[in-house]
């Protein structure tokens, strides 16, 4: 079972980085109790140290980094005598669910995590400088200059987390999404009488035949104008992005079943046109309610080309269906 605390759910935070200064060369020359005037034997500075990015499988929320605003990475130490070679700066590992975005905004540019210990370096630390033993040559065997370490990278980095699941569950508050989402799995939502039950994404796995599973979430309801930013807006219309399959739930006793399936699918559309090109699937819910006539009524109003199955929570009806057509929609 895969839960997300409602109070803790963080999907999205800026935070100030800084990765290490590389350590300074040293200039130095041999000094011994036999040799007063040696060669240059000057070390070479170490590396600052790099911010790396980790995905972590069993992590559901960025709300860790809301207690480090600023991470400022370790700087690398200056070279010495006899050759030595700066210490490295201890790099930061910073771990992040999948499904992760991680977007500089000096540069625009970003990494995405989506496997386990998956690791994407964000900021590079600065290289260490040359010591003068790397300048000696024939002509000039005692080079007196050492290269300065190199300044690391510092910028805000806005963190993004897009909920990564098979299958996203769209629908008008109160559609019964929570619902489903606690009868096909182990999960167990908020479920209450009264719009926005659901105000974080919450995820399940469906167990199906064969010990085959795949992953479903709710997602909080859309309403007309949510690409515009009504009601939850574009913080939650983002997650939508990552499921391979919409399921789109419309309940039995709705007025027009066709007119909501086409509000929903022009606020995706709204949001980003790219959801077009996903598989599409409508589950009328609380069709307990329906006799044999209201049945076929409804039938007729929904889309020809999409396929759509008539289900009930409460009475089970229908969820063997549904569950057979998310897997075969996933694995065509």
């Amino acid at each position: 079972m895969l839960r997300m605390d409602n109070s803790n759910f963080i999907d999205y935070i800026k935070v100030f980085c800084r990765s290490g200064n590389g350590g300074r060369g040293s200039s130095h020359f041999l000094r011994t109790k036999f040799t007063s005037k040696g060669g240059p034997d000057g070390g070479n500075g170490g590396r600052g140290a790099h911010i790396i990015v980790k995905g972590n499988k069993h992590m559901w929320t960025l709300l860790p980094l809301r207690y480090h605003k600023n991470i400022l990475a370790e700087n690398g130490t200056n070279g010495g005598e006899n050759n030595r070679t700066g210490r490295d700066g201890k790099d930061i590992i910073i771990e992040v669910p999948l499904g992760t975005i991680a977007t500089r905004e000096d540069s625009g540019e970003s990494i995405e995590i989506l496997h386990h210990d998956e690791e994407k370096i964000l900021l590079k630390g600065g290289r260490g400088g040359l010591g003068n033993s790397n300048f000696a040559t024939p002509t000039n065997q005692a080079p007196t200059y050492a290269q300065p370490g190199e300044t690391g990278e510092e910028t805000i980095v806005n963190f993004e987390l897009k909920v990564l699941a098979d299958v996203g569950l769209v629908g008008f508050p109160n559609a019964g999404k929570s619902t489903l989402l606690s009868v096909v799995t182990a999960a167990k939502p908020k479920i209450a009488d009264y719009a926005f039950t659901t105000i974080n994404p919450q995820l399940g796995i469906v167990k199906y035949r064969d010990n085959k599973s795949f992953c479903i979430a709710d997602l909080p309801g859309i309403i007309e104008g949510a690409a515009e930013g009504r009601g939850m807006g574009h913080r939650f219309l983002r997650h939508i992005e990552r499921n391979a399959v919409l399921l789109f739930l419309i309940p039995a006793d709705s007025n027009d079943h066709s007119k909501e399936f086409e509000i929903l699918k022009n606020e995706l559309e709204a949001y980003n046109p790219e959801m077009m090109d996903k598989k599409f699937i409508i589950a009328v819910s609380k069709s307990d309610l329906l006799d044999e006539e209201l049945t076929e009524a409804i039938h007729k109003e929904l889309p020809a080309d999409i396929p759509h199955v008539f289900i009930s929570s409460v009475t089970g009806k229908g969820i063997t269906e549904l569950k057979d057509l998310l897997w075969a929609s996933l694995n065509p």
